[in-house]
């Protein structure tokens, strides 16, 4: 059975390193075969410039893929990142960002995403990562 919003957010508090936990994710939304989370704005996630950093995006991305996962597995299990590859098209300022990740398959041992990442505000896209994971339970 797919998890909901509460199950979601009890994954992301209870299976995630306080780093991660210190970019503030929130889970907004979960279906069978995807994930959305919440990025919010931080003068602290910013570089030069004022744009949200890179590492915090593709933090983001790698988390909501978890979540996805575990929604269409019904449960949260054992997990590892194998690949992730993000392209950027436009910076996010000052904005919350909106991480949607969709499983595109599904396997016994390995789990593949695309993951969307926009601005909550004006909704541009600003980048897309594509995200391979083994599951391992």
């Amino acid at each position: 059975m797919p998890l909901g919003v509460v199950e979601g957010n009890a994954i992301l508090h209870d299976n995630f390193a306080p780093w991660v936990m210190d970019l503030g994710l929130v889970v907004t939304e979960v279906a069978p075969d995807f994930a959305t989370l919440r990025l919010p704005w931080s003068d602290r996630l910013a570089r030069e410039g004022g744009a949200l950093s890179g590492q915090a995006m593709m933090a983001a991305a790698d988390t909501a893929t978890v979540i996805a996962i575990s929604s269409a597995r019904g449960a949260y299990g054992p997990m590892t990142t194998v690949g992730q590859s993000t392209t950027f098209q436009r910076p996010i300022v000052g904005q919350d960002v909106l991480v949607t990740a969709r499983i595109t398959k599904l396997g016994r041992t390995l789990a593949f995403a695309d993951v969307d990442l926009v601005g909550a505000s004006d909704g541009g896209f600003a980048a897309r990562a594509t995200t391979v994971y083994a599951i391992l339970g």
